[in-house]
């Protein structure tokens, strides 16, 4: 009987675990409320220096709210915010900023012959990979290697994003990756692969 018990125990235990790791998309739009003021209420941020969260790959998403609540990726204004969440207030917020469609963007035209040979091709002579390697032709990333949607964002959150990288600032990267591409890279490099991306569906 005793054994009976246990497993069923057991199993009760699993089965609750499995249900509350699926993100809730109803309960990550109420909880959303507290990051409305800098990502908008649809994940579609105002101002260009706060990322779009909107359409992003809830597997990223997770990744860096549980970087920022950890201190592997530091940021200010982040850290109180993620403070008081817990993994299911992450998985339903996950949910919900994916479930939402990204405002398009638009690219300076001067930056776009630049920003598109640095994306589609890199640079061969100071060996700056190209982007679409890993963020795919499209911009749409691969949310099974956590490298994230980066279509349509803020020129300048890009931008601020990859100096970061540069500085280490940021260095939360997988295999310091990003840091790597980003240190090869100029800030007129980093300017026109900014704009092309932003203006990229």
């Amino acid at each position: 009987m005793n054994k009976w018990l246990v497993s069923v125990s057991i199993t009760l235990a699993m089965a609750v675990t499995g249900v509350q790791a699926a993100g809730d998309a109803a309960a990550g739009k109420e909880k959303s409320v507290t990051c409305m003021a800098c990502h908008g209420p649809d994940g579609n941020s105002p101002n260009p220096i706060w990322p779009k969260l909107a359409g992003q790959h809830s597997s990223y998403i997770r990744k860096q709210l549980h970087d920022f609540k950890s201190g592997a990726r530091k940021n200010d204004l982040m850290a109180p915010m993620v403070a008081p969440l817990n993994d299911q207030d992450v998985e339903n917020l996950a949910a919900y900023f994916s479930s939402q469609t990204q405002n398009s963007g638009t690219a300076a035209k001067d930056q776009v012959t630049l920003g598109e040979q640095l994306y589609r091709a890199g640079n061969a002579s100071s060996g700056v990979a190209a982007c679409m390697a890993c963020h795919g032709p499209d911009g749409v990333g691969n949310p099974s290697a956590l490298f994230p949607r980066i279509s349509g964002q803020h020129a300048a959150y890009l931008e601020q994003t990859l100096k970061d990288f540069r500085s280490a600032a940021r260095a939360n990267d997988a295999n310091a990756m990003m840091q790597g591409v980003a240190a090869k890279m100029t800030d007129a490099e980093i300017a026109a692969v900014a704009q092309y991306i932003q203006g990229l569906r």
